[in-house]
């Protein structure tokens, strides 16, 4: 891989080299790598096309979730996030212990090991919300419930500057994999001024299915804001604001399975 020089930059390929535009800059690389039939056929490849599979089923399982909670995600700013969640949805999938190798998938995999994933990876909830705080999922009463039972604006979140305003996230989805399909909801907080004032106790919840049959994911997060001439505006750039799954309730028991 080389940089591009000269006033005019290059896409596309002539003879073996393809010119392209990445975040690094203009680059040229040599094309290469072996034919995509030989790939698909050769039984040499059998592992390729494996983690090929698998590699496929993470990306969109990964879209499946980000869609699910895209109105929480609209204003968290993290390039990075769908290539993070890919790799994290394929150590997902390497945890099914069910299905063969290249047939191994997110519903009979470990859904639990998201729990913790970080949607932006410049503002981790940890570092920007202080408040201690439950995250409960019922499948029974198909709630998802996040209690913050002291939250003093001013003392347990960090803001960033010319933050004026913020206000707590809480969304949840019950996401059908196979036919990717999914139910979602969320809710919010009222906006608190950050401001010495008496703190307050949260109770934070998404009603879902009752006693459903898929896997069950509950975000929290931050969102920040600035007053300006008497209307709140949401600091778009999306840098400082926090969202993270905070539990995951994977596929359920089945009672009749000995």
């Amino acid at each position: 891989m080389a940089k591009q020089g000269g006033i005019i930059p290059l896409k596309g390929t002539i003879g073996n080299i393809t010119f392209y535009k990445s975040k690094a800059g203009n680059l040229a690389r040599e094309k290469g790598g072996v034919d995509g039939k030989r790939i698909a056929n050769d039984p040499a490849f059998v592992r390729t096309r494996e983690n090929g599979a698998e590699f496929g089923r993470a990306g969109k399982a990964g879209k499946l979730l980000r869609t699910a909670i895209r109105p929480l995600l609209m204003n968290v700013a993290d390039s990075y996030v769908t290539a993070r969640l890919t790799r994290t949805m394929v150590k997902v999938i390497q945890a099914d212990a069910t299905n063969i190798r290249g047939q191994r998938n997110v519903i009979d995999g470990e859904a639990e090991l998201l729990r913790g994933f970080e949607f932006n990876s410049n503002a981790r909830l940890g570092s920007t919300l202080f408040a201690t705080y439950t995250a409960v999922i019922d499948r029974a009463a198909g709630t998802a419930t996040v209690n913050i039972p002291v939250f003093d604006a001013m003392k347990m979140v960090a803001p960033p500057t010319g933050a004026t305003h913020c206000k707590i996230r809480v969304g949840a989805a019950a996401i059908d994999f196979e036919a990717e399909t999914f139910v979602s909801g969320s809710t919010d907080s009222s906006n608190f001024a950050l401001v010495p004032s008496p703190p307050v106790a949260l109770s934070l919840s998404v009603t879902l299915a009752q006693n459903g049959a898929h896997p069950i994911f509950l975000v929290l997060g931050v969102e920040f804001f600035q007053l300006v001439n008497g209307s709140l505006y949401s600091l778009r750039n999306g840098a400082f604001n926090a969202l993270s799954m905070v539990e995951v309730s994977g596929m359920p028991v089945d009672p009749d399975t000995p």
